[in-house]
């Protein structure tokens, strides 16, 4: 599961995505209950895709914005049927969040050490995901999509020994657009591991004066009935 990442910056939205950013401000980290960027189908321009502003953590219009601490990851073997994302998924609701890098916890020292993930070539990580919108409060949130990564020369050096290997889904270019209109969601290339050859890690502790509470929330494991 990601529970910390670094949101791509307005520079590295425009020129990787080719998408015209509104200039939001975003933090330096995301975690979940923050507010960071999302690439989605335009509600306003036909054809076109937009920027938008939104709470990572899927937030329905059942539920209060605590639930994000507990939505930040859907898992792609149960999106479509459980109650928090299952909505947004039938409605197709699907988005691309731009990230720098991600961040999972490394157990091999027999502690957790935060590890910092990234594309071996410089670039946004484009990470799978799906959005919602409450008419009632104007919030827009997300959620990341993971998948198996058991047996992933990378990423299963992750997370504690005896837990499920999971990795965020990691889309190529060529992917953007088909994510984006639903016609990608029944090909199952699209839920493949992301080569290890074309990420890169290493150990970034967290500070110690944000040590406690952003670690609250990245041990947050969500009910098996939401998540």
């Amino acid at each position: 599961m990601c529970a910390d990442y670094t949101p791509s910056t307005n520079f590295h939205i425009d020129n990787h995505f080719h998408v015209a950013s509104p200039q939001l401000v975003f933090p330096l980290e995301a975690w979940p209950g923050y507010m960071a960027p999302i690439l989605r189908t335009s509600h306003e321009v036909l054809g076109e895709l937009e920027i938008a502003s939104a709470m990572f953590g899927m937030v329905p219009h059942w539920a209060d914005h605590k639930l994000a601490r507990q939505t930040y990851n859907a898992r792609t073997e149960t999106v479509a049927s459980k109650p928090s994302f299952r909505s947004a998924w039938k409605r197709k609701q699907f988005c691309i969040i731009p990230a720098a890098n991600f961040f999972e916890p490394n157990y091999e020292t027999g502690k957790p050490v935060r590890w910092r993930i990234e594309r071996a070539d410089g670039g946004p990580v484009a990470i799978a995901g799906i959005w919602e919108y409450r008419p009632a409060d104007q919030l827009l949130s997300f959620s990341m999509l993971t998948i198996n990564a058991d047996g992933h020369p990378l990423m299963q050096r992750f997370h504690k020994p005896d837990d499920e290997k999971r990795m965020v889904m990691i889309l190529d270019p060529d992917q953007y657009q088909g994510w984006l209109d639903g016609s990608l969601v029944t090909e199952q290339d699209v839920y493949r591991q992301y080569p290890s050859d074309l990420l890169v890690a290493q150990p970034d502790p967290l500070p110690t004066r944000t040590r406690a509470k952003p670690a609250a929330k990245a041990e947050a494991t969500p009910p098996d009935s939401l998540f």
